[in-house]
């Protein structure tokens, strides 16, 4: 399973992409109103950084608009992702750029009926939220195994991308349904690496060999 960063943030991306296990970034409006500045020029400097596939999103709400816009983002670099919201518009809009060439991620996706319809138009990824389901009370996780048993029975090309990811149990989920990629907060990846027996037991491990030194001295 492929591990995006979910981040506009080109310090977050920059510490944790020399680690090897970054394989893209997602953006989205609220991420890049965060950083501020020229989004064009986040979007082409993450883009340098990462060297893999960078959502960036349309505004644009009406279809054609939506087109005009998805061309301008994926001209920036050829990394570059058009992020479109699953609506009508987006759904058309992705039918058009999709047919260009044009790599499209569906986002906003609530259930598996949208998620195959962005599949159909050609869709190179659909990105549920798991996490705002969580919040209502309806399960996230679920929806997963459900997109990715569709996907699989229809042998459709759209990689499910798991969005909005609250900790790194999601992660595991995720990967044990066969997602195809996980995008997290950074914050969420730096959890991946805590664990209390690590700290404990490179504790241990280091005062043993300072006492073993000490003791040959």
């Amino acid at each position: 399973m492929k591990l995006f960063l979910d981040t506009g943030n080109l310090k977050e991306i920059e510490a944790l992409v020399p680690l090897g296990i970054i394989d893209g970034v997602t953006t989205n409006p609220s991420l890049m109103a965060k950083e501020g500045g020229d989004a064009r020029a986040i979007i082409k400097a993450i883009c340098n950084v990462v060297q893999g596939p960078v959502s960036a999103e349309v505004v644009a709400t009406q279809w054609e608009a939506m087109v005009t816009e998805g061309r301008d983002l994926a001209a920036i670099d050829p990394h570059v992702v058009v992020k479109v919201p699953f609506t009508r518009e987006g759904v058309r809009a992705t039918k058009v750029l999709a047919s260009e060439g044009i790599r499209v991620n569906v986002t906003l996706i609530f259930s598996a009926t949208q998620a195959l319809i962005a599949a159909k138009v050609g869709a190179a990824y659909v990105s549920p939220f798991v996490g705002r389901l969580d919040d209502i009370a309806s399960d996230g996780m679920g929806l997963i195994r459900q997109i990715v048993d569709i996907f699989e029975a229809h042998h459709f090309s759209t990689e499910v991308l798991v969005a909005s990811v609250r900790g790194p149990m999601h992660i595991v989920e995720a990967a044990r349904m066969g997602a195809d990629v996980c995008t997290c907060p950074a914050s969420v990846v730096e959890a991946c690496f805590k664990h209390p027996l690590t700290d404990i037991g490179l504790e241990k491990f280091l005062k043993d060999w300072e006492k073993a030194q000490a003791g040959r001295a």
